[in-house]
């Protein structure tokens, strides 16, 4: 009952895939065929997220993490969590297990705000990518938008959540 539970939204998306494949064979067919593409993306993107993950976790002490990019880190913590979410590759989804060990290692909440926002914005890969199909000025211009806002948006989301809820959140990052 407890793996049931727990996998309980899996099963439910199965049971519609199934039932979609009943009623649509061939759209069944292509959201099978979807969903199997984004499995063997994800298989072949979380395996190295998590071996740098237990690198980051071993190689770098807390301590260094805490000058760097803690609660008085400054614009250095900025400039890191922008650097660290820019130098990412893969989708979205990876970034948010590195933001738990960031936290683990005391990293500000803000810093680690940014550094998800820079890893879904601001992509190195994807910059290089718009500056040679839709051009440098264009590029530069998305960019030197995009990172200030990255910033402010993540104060205000910092200032806008309680500290205590900050605390939760810090406490069940710990959990896992």
């Amino acid at each position: 009952m407890n793996l049931i539970k727990r996998y309980k939204f899996f099963l439910v998306v199965l049971l519609i895939l199934i039932i979609l494949f009943f009623i649509n064979k061939d759209i069944g067919l292509k959201a099978v065929n979807v969903t199997g593409y984004q499995f063997k993306v994800m298989i072949l993107v979380i395996p190295p997220v998590f071996i740098l993950l237990g690198l980051l976790d071993v190689w770098v002490p807390r301590e260094t993490m805490m000058k760097y990019m803690g609660e008085k880190s400054g614009i250095i913590g900025i400039l890191l969590a922008i650097l660290l979410g820019s130098a990412a590759a893969g989708p979205l989804y990876g970034a948010f297990p590195v933001a738990a060990v960031l936290m683990k290692k005391g990293v500000k909440f803000t810093n680690v705000l940014i550094f998800i926002g820079a890893w879904s914005t601001t992509k190195i890969p994807m910059f290089l990518f718009e500056m040679s199909s839709l051009g440098t000025k264009f590029a530069i211009t998305r960019l030197l938008v995009d990172i200030p806002g990255i910033i402010i948006i993540a104060y205000i989301l910092s200032h806008m959540i309680s500290k205590e809820e900050i605390r939760k959140i810090y406490e069940r990052v710990e959990a896992l």
